[in-house]
């Protein structure tokens, strides 16, 4: 059996950084990477045999959870770093992906009203879109105790 790539240090060579406060669930799916693109931030995922599902392509569940916590930190920043939660998020997925390659995501704001935002995701893998994903989150002003938000 081959030895699994480390692309650590390559990722570092080529200016990503390892995110390390992702959360558990994110560094669980990961490891999570990121790098500093104009004003805002593209994120990465190295896919391993541990991402596959039983086909042998990277689980769908994986490049959503990418998508989805590109297009939440895009949204955090946009509201000023206030927590949004992902309301609703389509995803359409436009090729498989393989173990051993760098999965990227980026995402925008196309809109935003006084509680919602509405998001673009896309994931690439080397300059080829994987996915394309739209999302609405929903900002929280901050409160007192953790409670069930209302949606809207």
């Amino acid at each position: 059996m081959e030895e699994p790539i480390d692309p650590s240090e390559n990722l570092a060579a080529a200016g990503w950084r390892r995110v390390r406060s992702a959360g558990a669930f994110m560094s669980g799916a990961g490891p999570l990477w990121a790098m500093r693109e104009g004003e805002g931030w593209r994120y990465g995922i190295w896919s391993t045999e541990a991402h596959l599902n039983p086909a042998g392509f990277v689980h769908g569940g994986l490049l959503a959870t990418l998508a989805d916590h590109a297009i939440s930190t895009v949204a955090w920043e946009a509201a000023q770093r206030v927590p949004c939660v992902t309301v609703q998020l389509d995803t359409q997925f436009l090729a498989p992906v393989t173990t051993g390659v760098l999965i990227e995501a980026r995402a925008q704001l196309v809109r935003r009203t006084s509680s919602l935002l509405f998001m673009r995701g896309l994931l690439q893998v080397a300059g080829q879109e994987v996915l394309v994903a739209q999302a609405l989150m929903k900002v929280h002003a901050p409160s007192g105790p953790a409670r069930i938000p209302a949606i809207f």
